[in-house]
């Protein structure tokens, strides 16, 4: 939303029976590196016992009210970027069942590692008032509920929309999680296009630590993907926004 984290609580439960304290203390320490990288501190937490392994943060920062980015603030006119590729749902599917070869591995850590701050702070500064993160409801559901929310329509351009490498390929052959599914059989009666369709699946894809999807005025288009991709993001522009009611419609070049 534009916001800078300044501290963070570990929130922890651990299966003390079987996981060591010494893989405990590798969670902790991963954490305060990120919490390095993103500009804030680690002021202590909670744990607790619990046969399945938690692990989060509670998180507290600041957001000038001037410059907030929320999911009703998508404007009519507006182009559409993503920040990082979508595929990490299908990807840890493959990866449970040995699909998964060493190259999308590679990928997918990177992308699901690589924190969102600095694309939300060229968000801000290219005048972004609408947009939302992606993660488990997939692009389709993210950014239908901003769609709604700020009264537009939006036009995804499918082919636009970037993908990790050999996802579709893992789509084709049935491997796609159960909450994906779930997503896309949400969101048909909103869908203007082809719902049957394997890109369909892959924009309804859950994801994990995904990007972010904002909208920005065409004259500021450019300039932003080049700020982002300079900071070593995927970005690409997927569609734009049009007066309406919260309608997506998949565009097929």
């Amino acid at each position: 939303m534009g916001g800078r984290p300044l501290l963070a609580l570990n929130l922890v439960a651990w299966n003390t029976e079987e996981l060591s304290n010494e893989l405990l203390g590798q969670v902790l320490a991963g954490a305060s590196e990120v919490a390095s990288e993103g500009g804030f501190i680690i002021a202590g937490g909670h744990t607790i016992d619990d046969p399945a392994p938690k692990f989060g943060l509670a998180v507290i920062g600041e957001v000038h009210p001037d410059r907030m980015i929320t999911n009703r603030g998508i404007r009519q006119g507006q182009e559409l970027i993503l920040t990082k590729p979508l595929g990490t749902g299908i990807a840890a599917t493959a990866i449970k069942r040995g699909e998964a070869d060493d190259e999308l591995v590679t990928q997918v850590v990177a992308s699901m590692t690589k924190l969102n701050d600095r694309a939300a702070t060229i968000a801000v500064g290219s005048g972004a008032t609408g947009g939302t993160d992606v993660t488990g409801f997939g692009l389709l559901g993210h950014l239908g509920r901003a769609a709604v929310e700020s009264g537009v329509d939006v036009t995804l351009n499918v082919a636009a929309v970037p993908t990790f490498d050999g996802i579709r390929a893992l789509a084709d052959g049935g491997i796609v999680p159960g909450g994906t599914r779930r997503n896309l059989a949400s969101m048909v009666d909103r869908i203007d296009g082809d719902v049957e369709g394997i890109s369909a699946l892959i924009l309804a894809d859950a994801q994990t630590s995904g990007g972010l999807v904002f909208g920005v005025d065409p004259e500021h288009l450019d300039a932003t993907l080049a700020s982002l991709a300079e900071e070593g993001h995927q970005a690409a522009h997927i569609g734009n926004a049009t007066g309406g009611s919260g309608r997506i419609v998949l565009a097929e070049d």
